[in-house]
């Protein structure tokens, strides 16, 4: 099974939105709607016209992970939509982590210093992977003021790149 990591447009958000929404609603539960996150119908303009990106991780051509991260500063990115359906998830493929490091080596590459996120408690196996990734806990209150909060979150993630 190959493993194609590319970033994605406007043009993938059908497919994008059936692999999101039934991992946080079905899978996990989360109390979250297609109109809580307009940004799945504009990534062109919420993730791209920042400076930030969206990349999808396909198998057969269909889509089974996503990363993106919104540039809020010179120097920072808030970490946003990292999924990957359940049937494609663990060491075999290791589809996480290949999106993190792609994440990682564009944002090193382009001068970027500090990731951030904001994820669910429920999310346990999310929260373990972003600590196994050097990914340091922070409070709320210490995050930066231009961090782009979602509505839900409640734990706080930062990694410095350098």
């Amino acid at each position: 099974m190959e493993v194609q990591i590319a970033q994605i447009k406007n043009e993938a958000a059908a497919a994008i939105i059936d692999l999101v929404l039934p991992i946080q609603q079905i899978e996990f539960q989360v109390a979250i709607t297609l109109s809580d996150q307009p940004d799945l119908l504009d990534i062109d303009n919420v993730y791209y016209k920042s400076g930030g990106a969206f990349w999808g991780a396909t198998v057969n051509k269909k889509l089974v992970g996503t990363i993106a991260m919104i540039k809020f500063d010179d120097k920072s990115v808030a970490l946003r939509k990292m999924f990957v359906n359940k049937t494609y998830r663990g060491k075999e493929l290791s589809i996480a982590q290949r999106l993190l490091e792609n994440l990682m080596t564009h944002c090193k590459n382009n001068g970027i210093e500090h990731l951030y996120l904001g994820t669910v408690p429920v999310l346990q196996a999310a929260l373990r992977f972003y600590e196994r990734n050097g990914f340091q806990k922070m409070e709320k209150s210490d995050l930066p003021s231009q961090f782009p909060l979602m509505g839900g979150d409640s734990v706080f993630y930062q990694l410095a790149l350098k």
